[in-house]
């Protein structure tokens, strides 16, 4: 049977092992991330796998956007080109996301002109609604 110092020493020993490994795989660079992905199914005008618009630079987004998130991510949401980096930019900051350098530019363009800001207001008033008076003694 092992003694009780004897097991405490080798718990130590685990846990300084797996705070230096982790500790040194952290220092490394990161790998490279793809930057273009390759074409699929178009359905519609649609990318099939994705449902991203597919024209203009959509590979470029493909390959770098949903190396972290679902595609539902980019194509529920509308922004201006200024928004668009801004989400970028967060996700630098805040998540990770590698620089996207020349290729920046390139996708900031496809996403603020296929998923920009829709002009959208009110339904039109209700017409012709013949209206009766619910009367709750009835």
């Amino acid at each position: 049977m092992m003694s009780s110092t004897l097991r405490y020493t080798l718990l130590l020993l685990l846990l300084v092992a797996v705070a230096v490994g982790g500790y040194l795989l952290s220092d490394r660079e990161p790998e490279p991330r793809p930057t273009e992905a390759k074409p699929s199914r178009i359905v519609d005008g649609l990318d099939a796998d994705t449902g991203l618009i597919a024209e203009g630079d959509y590979l470029l987004v493909k390959g770098n956007c949903l190396a972290c998130h679902s595609a539902k991510l980019v194509t529920q949401n509308r922004a201006t080109r200024e928004g668009w980096l801004e989400m970028i930019h967060w996700m630098q900051e805040k998540q990770g996301l590698w620089d996207l350098g020349e290729q920046e530019g390139p996708i900031l363009d496809y996403l603020a002109t296929y998923y920009a800001p829709e002009e959208s207001g009110r339904r039109p008033p209700l017409g012709d609604i013949e209206w009766y008076i619910l009367n709750p003694t009835d």
